[in-house]
C-alpha cells in the first residue's frame, strides 16, 4: 500500500481541500460517485439512441412498415367454414376455415381475424363486459387450446392434430393470425381448437385479408370483403349419458 505524501516538495503549501481530494480519489470525488456519474452518462446516451430509433420508426425519415406490402385486391374463396352451433361447457370443439386463393396472383400474407360478439375484445374468443369497476373487461367464452391454430391437410386427421406443430400464425394483434403467402389456386385449412367455459348464445365473426398492413385486400368474386360468422349456443346442462353393456359411458344425443 502506497504512502500518501502530504507535502511532496519542500516548501510547497497545498490547500486542505487538495489533501482531501487526494485521499478520496480523482479530482476530489469518491470512486463510488464517479461510477454513478459514469452510469448516468451511459444511460443518457442509450436513451438518446433509443429516441432516435423510435423517431425513425414513427416516420422520422425511416421506411414505412407497410412499404413492402403490395397494394391491391386479391380474390379469395372460403370453401368450407365449420363451427358447431350447439355446444356444451367443457366439451372441445373445432372452428375450421378452408380458404382458397381464387386469383392469379400470390396473396402476400393471408391473415384471418376472429372476434366474438359485436365489439372486438382482447382475444378472439373473449367478449367485453359492460360491468363497471372491472380491472379487465375481457371475459373468455372459449379457451383456445395451446399451440393452435394449426394447419390441417390430407396427411393429418383431425383426431391427430394435437400432435402436429403450431401454424405459428400469432401476430401483434391478439385476434389476428397470419398464415403467410398463398399462391394462385392454393388452399389452406386452419383449425382453432377451443373449449367453452361460459354458457349462452354467441356470435363468432371472421374476416380475411391479404396482408397485415391494410394494403392487400381480400375480396370475394363480386369485390366484397371476405367475412362470415357462426352462431353458437353453449349449454350449461350436463349431457345425457348411459352405460353400455361393455361398461363404457356414452353421450345420448
Amino acid at each position: 500500500m502506497g504512502v500518501l505524501r502530504l507535502n511532496p516538495q519542500p516548501g510547497a503549501v497545498r490547500p486542505f481541500r487538495w489533501y482531501v481530494g487526494r485521499a478520496l480519489g480523482e479530482r476530489g470525488r469518491h470512486p463510488r460517485l464517479l461510477r454513478v456519474r459514469r452510469s448516468r452518462t451511459l444511460i443518457a446516451v442509450l436513451a438518446s439512441l433509443l429516441a432516435a430509433t423510435g423517431a425513425a420508426a414513427c416516420g422520422g425519415g425511416g421506411e414505412r412498415q407497410d412499404a413492402n406490402e403490395p397494394a391491391g385486391e386479391f380474390p379469395v374463396e372460403v370453401t368450407s367454414a365449420k363451427f358447431s352451433a350447439r355446444q356444451r361447457l367443457a366439451e372441445t370443439n373445432d372452428l375450421v376455415l378452408e380458404v382458397k386463393n381464387a386469383g392469379d396472383e400470390t396473396i402476400p400474407d393471408l391473415a384471418i381475424t376472429i372476434y366474438t360478439g359485436d365489439e372486438k375484445a382482447d382475444g378472439p374468443f373473449n367478449v367485453r363486459s359492460d360491468q363497471e369497476g372491472l380491472a379487465d373487461p375481457n371475459r373468455p367464452v372459449w379457451i383456445l387450446e395451446n399451440q393452435y391454430p394449426k394447419i390441417l391437410d390430407e396427411t393429418v386427421d383431425l383426431a391427430e392434430l394435437d400432435r402436429e406443430p403450431t401454424a405459428g400464425a400469432e401476430t401483434a394483434a391478439t385476434d389476428t393470425y397470419a398464415f403467410g403467402a398463398l399462391g394462385p389456386g392454393e388452399s389452406i385449412t386452419a383449425v382453432w381448437r377451443v373449449t367453452p367455459v361460459k354458457g349462452g348464445t354467441f356470435t363468432v365473426h371472421y374476416e380475411i385479408a391479404g396482408g397485415l398492413d391494410g394494403q392487400a385486400k381480400a375480396v370475394t368474386a363480386d369485390g366484397s370483403p371476405v367475412e362470415g360468422e357462426f352462431v353458437a349456443t353453449i349449454s350449461t346442462k350436463p349431457p345425457n349419458t348411459r352405460v353400455t353393456d361393455s361398461g363404457e359411458v356414452e353421450v345420448v344425443q
